[in-house]
């Protein structure tokens, strides 16, 4: 392992790479911590020292995750990649409404390009809008929820052209950091999107356990601490799991060449869908309790029933009613984002023009109901998987009452190892190019 590494610092292309990617991963850190302009920093410092005492979760706990803490810092790079995501997953989406998009899709890198740019301009779309939202929340003294005191309600400037120029710089933060990935991409290590991601869920993680050890004490971290690590080694395995399909092309003569008779297999992964449904659910119960925000009672009013049901089965924790239904969005989501990335009658129809086939079924039809049959089946595994992940941390909270604190479940612990795993993957390819012996034997 050693010597591997040695290996990789020895090959100057391979080193070049790794000492560009980590520069550009500092910078991202960096921005992290500046905070915008027209912002009070002492307060929003005060406020976080706050919620973290106090250990309430908000309904920015998702974005502030993937934007390794700085959104409740107001910082320069306060969206972090958030809206990238989003539109990515939007622009995905939509090719099932827009036979454009699926065309695009098509035509190979050209459609790709297309696609890319369109991800772009709806990413910067939604910097503004989640710029703005930010910033209003900010200034309405809510940003903290069950955190907020005195301080937390001066924590921006509330003369318009100064928030006129906070969403600007936000937003300008945020086309920085898609541009920062795909330097990373083009001229780095891996993807570089994933490994910004990869880097802010990382950055959390000892500030984390650290709270854990201060609020439960050292028993209690070495056991989450054990705990983390079962979990990390159970997602590895389930992540490289896949069901392999064996595919048979028959032979063609095309002129004096000839063409197929190999073997191959179709890949079908355990866990096809990555941390989209876990993201997808989160999103859909935050919904909720966005909307008992704008029904809150005015003063000498009582309460609505609906609004004081919502905000005692349906905010993040660990209530019976919240944990049953994330656990069925996760499912139902990812059933749903599998049946648009995974089109079996597509793949039947592209193995039928060129010749292949699955030994003991017939091309076509027949070939498109099997592998629909082998995907239900390796879905249903992966749904039931994926489910109990997302509930994890809020197991956690009812064993330990580490809360949001508790950084080896959900969506974190899926895009963790499914990045390094993929980035560990690239080194080795690299290193058997150049020396025929990978990172890992």
């Amino acid at each position: 392992m050693f010597s591997a590494i040695g290996r990789i610092f020895r090959t100057p292309d391979l080193r070049r790479k790794i000492v560009f990617t980590l520069a550009i991963v500092s910078l991202f850190r960096l921005g992290s911590f500046i905070p915008a302009p027209f912002v009070q920093f002492d307060n929003v410092q005060a406020c976080l020292v706050a919620n973290e005492a106090q250990g309430t979760s908000g309904l920015y706990d998702m974005i502030n995750l993937f934007s390794g803490g700085a959104l409740l810092q107001l910082s320069i790079f306060a969206l972090g990649i958030m809206p990238y995501i989003t539109a990515s997953i939007i622009t995905q989406l939509l090719r099932v409404v827009i036979p454009h998009f699926e065309a695009l899709h098509k035509e190979g890198q050209a459609g790709q390009a297309k696609l890319t740019q369109y991800t772009r301009y709806l990413t910067i779309a939604l910097a503004i809008l989640q710029s703005t939202t930010l910033i209003t929340v900010a200034r309405s003294g809510q940003l903290f929820g069950a955190a907020a005191n005195q301080a937390c309600q001066n924590l921006v400037s509330q003369e318009w052209w100064a928030i006129l120029i906070m969403i600007v710089t936000m937003t300008a933060g945020t086309g920085l950091i898609m541009w920062f990935g795909e330097l990373i991409t083009e001229r780095g290590i891996g993807n570089g999107m994933s490994l910004l991601i990869f880097t802010s869920i990382a950055a959390t993680f000892p500030g984390a356990m650290w709270v854990i050890k201060e609020s439960q004490g050292w028993e209690v971290f070495f056991i989450v601490l054990a705990v983390g690590l079962l979990v990390v080694a159970a997602v590895v395995f389930v992540e490289q799991s896949q069901r392999r399909i064996p595919v048979q092309y028959a032979k063609r003569v095309v002129g004096r060449r000839t063409y197929g008779g190999s073997s191959t297999y179709i890949p079908i992964k355990v866990n096809m869908a990555g941390v989209i449904p876990v993201i997808f659910a989160s999103a859909i119960l935050y919904l909720p309790m966005l909307i008992t925000q704008f029904n809150q009672p005015q003063i000498g009013e009582e309460p609505k029933e609906w609004v004081v049901w919502i905000q005692s089965n349906l905010v993040y924790g660990d209530q019976p009613v919240y944990m049953l239904v994330f656990f069925l969005l996760t499912i139902g989501f990812t059933f749903f984002y599998v049946q648009i990335t995974f089109n079996p009658e597509e793949v039947a129809d592209n193995m039928k023009q060129y010749g292949g086939f699955i030994p003991g079924i017939r091309a076509g039809r027949p070939t498109a109901e099997y592998l629909n049959y082998v995907l239900t089946r390796i879905t249903s595994a992966g749904s039931l998987y994926l489910g109990v992940i997302a509930l994890l941390p809020l197991i956690a909270l009812s064993f330990f009452g580490a809360n949001q604190n508790f950084p080896f479940g959900g969506a974190s612990i899926l895009i963790i190892v499914g990045v390094g795993l993929e980035t560990v993957k690239q080194i080795d390819a690299q290193l058997q190019q150049r020396h025929y012996e990978g990172l890992l034997k």
